[in-house]
């Protein structure tokens, strides 16, 4: 029985294998189908490629209808495989292009049917080579170089034949589409296309009564024109403008797109084409046409109005008067971000007069243009960026800028090309230089009288942009310190970044403007003693005992130095007339540091000793050594020890030593803020904050102060 079960698992688990096995070969077997499979299909569609180019290639010398319809059957089966890009590759390795060619001239095989009526073979072989030329430039190379430009430039001036045909009109339309995909981006066939004289009958079909024949005309001279100057003076010799800029204001998108592409491309870079289409009356249909539904139409205008606006043109205020600030605004908003960079990228043109500055910021263009900063693309962050430098030239928009944020927009960063970043940091130096008088007479008073938020805003701003002889009025007369010291302990995270920023600036200003003076000894040290007198028994009529060893002072030097000394040898105190004074708790070190100050007014204080030698400073009433233990002990401030550093300040009064770290804390607030304690901690020092800042606030400036 035993032995049975165990034949029947073995039996069970064989077959589990065996099921696993056969599993993977299935699937293995099922992927080597499917590459069969598509090896067949390929193999399949070279052998009907090569079937059809071979009819195409073939010479009748007695036509029979059935050749004719085998020729136009091979035509129209590459039309339709050209239709799918996969495809296209593999028809031109197999000689595709040459046959079609061949073709557009509409040759022999044609010549038992009434040529003005049979034009399906043309249209066929123009769309396939159509189609093969846009999918990569190489392929316009090929087309070219099998000779497709004259018979091409030949089927443009067919307009006289079969007017009214469909068939002859789509000829027509396809190859205006050669012409343009061949030469899109190729410099070199654009000037062969101009050579084999392709131009004259592209601008004659402008006027073609098939607008889908105006449409591709329109488009073939957009791309030929395109940073091409003798084919774009051709262009304009032959009178093209005048119904370009009447396509401008057609009712069909895809007409009035291709017109004012191909008027974009005439007026790129060529001054007295733009005065041409500007006195052909371009002006006022492109202004419309930036309320298009179609978005590329919207980018086309938005770049035309651009060009109009160049700075050596004075037709800015024009374009204004005539309803173009209103639409570019509404772009700024669009979903579409080359509809947005356009739209900024024509208003930073028109920013550059005074009225129309006014006109955008009052039609709420500054914050829409603030908004595009966040937009993380190069060029949509640098258009904006530029037309708000034209902004903030104007003293209208000073108060709409910092009520909108700008000033903690512009200083976040988050730009992506170093040229925006110039542009921010002149736009700032711009709005610095226009904060006085008038200007900060109306943001003061809507710091005292408008919502809480705008104050916030305002006081934030300020504290960047003003002057620093004005601060005591902005932040003490006007309370503004009191908004930013709120932000740090009753906002989000970003908000108390900007307060700490404006705060270090408002104090790294004040302390420029208004120098902090060095503590003096006290009292008043006038003569030392010198460095041979130090531990010198010459004259010596006071020892101290420092760790068993002896130190050789005089009193009259330390009675000038300090206020407990002069105490200690000339009050009522026992070491009165003591010849030995034991000094406890400080070790000889810092002691014999301690006298040498005393001795000479300087010392160089190494890292080790400066925390024991401020502790001695403290004690005896040394300011100027004092203070110059701060000095040295601040130079190691840090993320990790600024708790620890502001205690030992507030424990020995250590004035330099405190600011230096609540001036670390506003520098260093983002990296700090991510510490567990210091939530606690900056809830601490914000009096101490608030006190610095109202110190060197009030402090009296010097009368003159001369920077070399």
């Amino acid at each position: 029985m035993e032995s049975q079960q165990k034949r029947q698992r073995s039996t069970r688990l064989a077959g589990r294998n065996l099921k696993r096995k056969l599993s993977r070969e299935t699937v293995a077997a099922s992927i080597v189908m499917q590459i069969t499979e598509v090896e067949d299909k390929e193999a399949d569609l070279v052998v009907s490629i090569r079937r059809h180019v071979e009819v195409l290639n073939s010479s009748f010398s007695d036509a029979t209808d059935s050749d004719r319809e085998a020729v136009k059957g091979a035509a129209a089966a590459i039309s339709s495989l050209a239709k799918i890009d996969e495809n296209v590759e593999m028809m031109v390795e197999n000689g595709v292009i040459p046959a079609l060619v061949r073709y557009l001239e509409s040759p022999a095989i044609n010549s038992n049917v009434p040529k003005s009526c049979d034009h399906k073979l043309e249209k066929d072989c123009a769309v396939s080579l159509g189609l093969i030329a846009a999918i990569q430039p190489g392929y316009q190379q090929v087309i070219v170089d099998a000779g497709a430009i004259v018979p091409t430039v030949k089927l443009l001036k067919r307009r006289g034949i079969c007017l009214g045909c469909m068939e002859a009109n789509a000829v027509i339309r396809r190859a205006a589409d050669i012409i343009t995909n061949i030469a899109h981006d190729n410099p070199r066939i654009k000037t062969n296309i101009r050579v084999e004289g392709g131009i004259p009958p592209l601008v004659e079909l402008l006027n073609f009564p098939d607008v889908k024949v105006q449409r591709a005309a329109a488009g073939a001279l957009r791309t030929v024109s395109f940073r091409n100057d003798e084919n774009k003076n051709q262009i304009v010799e032959l009178n093209a403008l005048p119904t370009l800029v009447l396509m401008l204001q057609s009712e069909d998108p895809s007409m009035h797109g291709e017109a004012i592409g191909a008027i974009g491309n005439l007026v790129h870079s060529s001054p007295d084409i733009k005065k041409e289409v500007i006195r052909a009356g371009a002006l006022q249909p492109v202004i419309g046409l930036l309320s298009s539904t179609c978005l590329e139409t919207q980018r086309e205008a938005a770049l035309l109005i651009g060009q109009f606006a160049s700075p050596d043109s004075d037709c800015k205020v024009h374009i204004a008067q005539r309803g173009a600030i209103t639409p570019l605004i509404k772009m700024l908003q669009s979903s579409d971000e080359q509809v947005m960079e356009m739209s900024a990228f024509a208003l930073g043109r028109l920013a550059q007069d005074t009225h129309n500055q006014a006109g955008i910021g009052q039609r709420g263009g500054i914050i829409s243009l603030l908004n595009l900063l966040d937009v993380h693309t190069g060029s949509v962050q640098h258009n904006a960026a530029f037309a708000l430098y034209g902004l903030a030239d104007n003293e209208e928009n000073l108060a709409d800028f910092i009520k909108a944020g700008g000033i903690q927009r512009l200083q976040d960063d988050n730009f992506t090309v170093q040229p925006t970043r110039d542009c921010v940091v002149r736009t700032l130096k711009r709005l610095e230089n226009k904060i006085h008088g008038p200007v900060l007479n109306q943001l003061l008073y809507l710091m005292r009288n408008t919502e809480k938020n705008i104050q916030t805003r305002i006081a934030l701003a300020l504290a960047h942009l003003c002057d620093p002889k004005d601060g005591k009025l902005i932040f003490i007369d006007n309370n503004g310190v009191e908004f930013l010291l709120e932000l740090l302990y009753l906002s989000g995270m970003k908000q108390q970044k900007y307060s700490s920023r404006a705060l270090f600036e408002l104090a790294r200003k004040a302390t420029s403007f208004a120098p902090e003076d060095s503590a003096p000894s006290s009292p008043t040290q006038r003569v030392f003693l010198g460095e041979e007198f130090v531990n010198n028994p010459t004259l010596s009529d006071v020892t101290f005992l420092i760790d068993g060893k002896k130190f050789y002072a005089h009193k009259i030097c330390l009675v000038a130095s300090s206020d407990i000394f002069r105490a200690m040898f000339d009050g009522l105190y026992k070491e009165r007339n003591a010849q030995n004074v034991e000094i406890p708790n400080i070790s000889w070190e810092v002691f014999e540091l301690m006298m040498r100050f005393v001795y000479t007014g300087r010392i160089s204080i190494t890292k080790h000793l400066a925390q024991d030698l401020l502790v001695a400073a403290d004690q005896y009433l040394i300011e100027g050594l004092k203070r110059l233990c701060e000095y040295t002990i601040a130079q190691d401030i840090c993320v990790d020890n600024i708790p620890m550093m502001y205690d030992l300040a507030d424990t020995f009064n250590a004035s330099a030593l405190r600011r230096a770290c609540t001036l670390f804390v506003l520098e260093h607030y983002t990296k700090l803020s991510s510490e567990i304690w210091f939530p606690m901690f900056i809830k601490k020092i914000i009096p101490e904050i608030r006190s610095y800042i109202t110190d060197i606030l009030t402090r009296p400036v010097q009368a003159s102060s001369t920077v070399v």
